[in-house]
């Protein structure tokens, strides 16, 4: 074959290669949406798409209206754990409300529980001091608010009554604790940053739950001696208990509304909060 020749068949050659490649682009282009729509098909028969529901529930306790706040995945089939959220001294808000959506998004009934009753959020830190003393100050009174919501959260059809957990931040770690030394009969209960102190210790004899403590080791407010006597108390019984110290963090170090500055007292602790978070999870995937 002639130059030329030769000039011509590469040509030729590669006008056929071109055309390969555009036949068989267009074919693709063609097929692909049919492709897809039967992978989404084959996805919704096999998959569970995760459908967060949200709701402010009123109920109560004695004559005294609370209003809590639920949170659950409708698109699980059959019943779930349930996990009590009871909320820092400023009351039900944004905080215990996202944390409600997180424990959703793992497959948990989630409700925060109110302790103070409807409409009472306090606005400043005098107010939530003020609210959060009357409790601590009558642990009868706090443990039937707590008793209420775990009341409330047993009537839902989707929850499994037999697997109920209580987790509480700051004041609501006390909380949880209290519901335990009165007998509560939940699977465990978790403290983040919460009060260790207790005015009864006899009570932590009645503890059914498991415990997880997750405290901050330079917390200003829950005191070393505190630790220490919790520690002494927690020995004396047959509880099984965990608590877990996160170095260089202070009070509400879950918490990032409490700021980065831990000469206040309390401020937001990445590492410790992811650390407690899992631990939680662990500690859910052994009770439940």
């Amino acid at each position: 074959m002639n130059k030329q020749g030769y000039s011509f068949a590469k040509k030729a050659d590669k006008s056929n290669e071109i055309y390969t490649i555009v036949f068989w682009r267009s074919i693709a282009m063609k097929v692909l949406p049919y492709i897809l729509l039967i992978g989404l098909a084959v996805m919704r028969q096999n998959c569970t798409f995760a459908a967060i529901k949200t709701q402010t529930v009123e109920y109560k306790e004695g004559e005294t209206v609370l209003e809590g706040y639920l949170a659950y995945d409708d698109a699980i089939k059959g019943k779930m754990p349930a996990v009590l959220i009871v909320h820092e001294w400023t009351g039900i808000g944004p905080y215990v409300k996202k944390r409600a959506e997180q424990l959703a998004g793992l497959g948990y009934a989630a409700f925060a529980i109110d302790i103070y009753g409807k409409g009472i959020r306090p606005a400043n830190t005098e107010e939530a001091a003020k609210q959060a003393a009357i409790y601590r100050g009558d642990r009868q009174l706090m443990r039937r608010r707590a008793f209420a919501g775990l009341e409330q959260v047993k009537k839902y059809p989707f929850v499994d009554t037999e697997k109920i957990a209580a987790i509480g931040y700051c004041f609501g770690g006390g909380v949880v604790l209290e519901m335990a030394r009165g007998g509560a009969d939940l699977k465990g209960v978790v403290s983040f940053h919460g009060n260790l102190d207790t005015p009864n210790p006899a009570d932590n004899n009645n503890i059914k739950a498991k415990v997880l403590v997750c405290h901050g080791a330079d917390d200003p407010y829950v005191t070393q001696e505190q630790v220490v006597t919790f520690w002494n108390q927690m020995r004396s019984t047959k509880v099984d208990w965990q608590l877990i110290i996160y170095a260089n963090a202070v009070h509400g170090f879950t918490n990032p509304d409490n700021g980065s500055d831990p000469s206040k007292g309390a401020a937001y602790n990445k590492p410790a909060d992811m650390r407690s978070w899992q631990a939680m999870k662990d500690f859910f995937n052994e009770i439940f």
